[in-house]
């Protein structure tokens, strides 16, 4: 059993995750191999429990957010199972913990969160990881836990990698040789952030939500666009479905929408541009600074 920091969480897991940061100190969560059968299913219709699969991978359990039970599949690559459960299976657990969880990337500019909402392969890790290049604390990669209380949205770090595309490495100035792939096969690899990795919490001050055009552009986006783009975002949807849930979901992004500033963040498809899309967010912070 090892001990680890995510999510400003402490977690004690049978499964070996060289990715995480290791730590002492009092279990939020556990990690364990087990059975997964009908007699555990039956608990599930609670909504604190959450049991599903993930095909050819591993059958799940997910109890209260403190709890997390694995059945793998047989010869099932072990690479597979930690990437679903660095993914959906955490996002479950950190929901079921009462946080809103979202499909972001974030770095720390001025000692506050700014976030990169959108789906897969929209840009969210690689203009994070060019923030990082640029000297700034990265938070998270493509998992996003917020926690809203006191009309605050505070973020909370994940762990320090983030998964890129070869050619955006390329482009970041990375070896891409020496770089692994996130699993067995896949198309992305791992960037290690062995420096200015934010480790605590920090206030979300902006989320901008990505979008490709003909230009690089932000623009503001009206108050029921951002709702629906937030619920869209919303890691797990479909995997907690119960009317609690469901009403505990809509009143986050309904805070959320209050506290935190949104934008669209149009780009060209263009990684020789990054330079120019950091300047134009760091000029966006800075005009929004001289009007508070």
């Amino acid at each position: 059993m090892k001990y680890y920091r995510i999510y400003n969480l402490c977690i004690a897991s049978e499964f070996d995750f060289p990715e995480f940061i290791e730590i002492e100190g009092k279990v939020d969560a556990n990690i364990r191999f087990g059975k997964v059968d009908d007699a555990i299913a039956t608990q599930a219709e609670s909504n604190k429990a959450f049991v599903g699969s993930l095909p050819e991978i591993c059958r799940i359990w997910i109890y209260n957010g403190e709890e997390i039970v694995i059945e793998p599949e047989k010869d099932v690559d072990e690479s597979l199972i930690r990437t679903a459960i660095l993914g959906p299976i955490l996002c479950v657990l950190l929901r079921q913990r009462g946080l809103l969880v979202i499909h972001a990337s974030c770095v720390n500019i001025n000692n506050q969160g700014v976030a990169f909402m959108g789906g897969s392969g929209w840009g969210k890790s690689t203009l994070a990881t060019a923030f990082h290049t640029k000297g700034y604390d990265v938070l998270t990669d493509d998992v996003l836990p917020i926690k809203i209380e006191n009309n605050r949205a505070i973020v909370y770090p994940s762990y320090p990698q983030f998964k890129l595309c070869l050619d955006a490495a390329t482009s970041l100035g990375q070896e891409t040789k020496k770089l692994l792939p996130v699993y067995t096969n896949s198309s992305k690899v791992a960037y290690i952030v062995s420096h200015k990795f934010q480790k605590n919490p920090i206030p979300l001050q902006q989320i901008y939500l990505l979008h490709k055009g003909t230009e690089h552009q932000i623009t503001s986006l009206k108050r029921q666009e951002t709702f629906v783009e937030l619920v869209r975002h919303t890691r797990s949807m479909k995997s907690m479905t119960e009317e609690k849930c469901i009403t505990q979901h809509l009143h986050f992004c309904s805070e959320l929408i209050k506290n935190v500033r949104f934008c669209r963040f149009t780009r060209k498809p263009s990684l020789a541009d990054l330079p120019k899309l950091i300047n134009l967010v760091e000029e966006d912070l800075a005009a929004i600074q001289q009007l508070v």
